[in-house]
């Protein structure tokens, strides 16, 4: 008896442990209306910053990938040249508060929002300037993501205008 009690604790405890890794996952399982999955940005909660951005509805953490930071630190693209295929860059979104610990008036994330993804294949994305862009939102209260079925964000309408800079607004930051 007590051994049945112990194998069904164990796989209780096993499916708990599933189902919090299954969630977890889930968004690699995502692609966008253009295609773009959401696999190809594994791992960049662990990428380097490049900049942050503020507006009046979000706090905005962007980052990229070891490829493009290191074309980055080579000079792209104030150096005129284009960052290399494989880059990937990820604008993370918050909604803002007001922190209620500091000595000073500032505003910290509150409720995550969304992930824009820029990711750079020439072969894939010619009529971009090499760049495909997607965006995939956050529903806190279901501790999921889903890919927008819109526009991506401003996409590459809105990063014509920084064509010269190989469609990137940010540039990395010194530190």
């Amino acid at each position: 008896m007590q051994r049945r009690n112990k194998l069904a604790i164990s796989i209780a405890v096993l499916a708990v442990f599933g189902a919090a890794v299954s969630s977890a996952e889930d968004k690699y399982l995502l692609k966008s209306p253009a295609g773009i999955a959401f696999s190809d940005f594994r791992g960049y909660e662990d990428w380097s910053v490049v900049s942050s951005a503020r507006t009046d509805e979000v706090l905005k953490v962007i980052i990229a990938n070891p490829t493009m930071i290191n074309a980055y630190k080579a000079g792209v693209p104030g150096n005129h040249e284009a960052f290399p295929d494989g880059s990937r860059i990820v604008k993370l979104q918050w909604k803002p508060k007001k922190s209620t610990e500091a000595p000073f008036v500032v505003d910290v994330p509150d409720v995550f929002k969304q992930v824009f993804v820029m990711e750079k294949d020439t072969r894939r994305f010619p009529k971009t300037g090499g760049w495909g862009y997607a965006v995939f939102n956050y529903d806190a209260t279901a501790d999921a993501f889903t890919a927008d079925p819109g526009p991506s964000d401003c996409g590459n309408a809105c990063h014509a205008a920084v064509k010269a800079k190989d469609y990137i607004f940010h540039p990395y930051q010194k530190r």
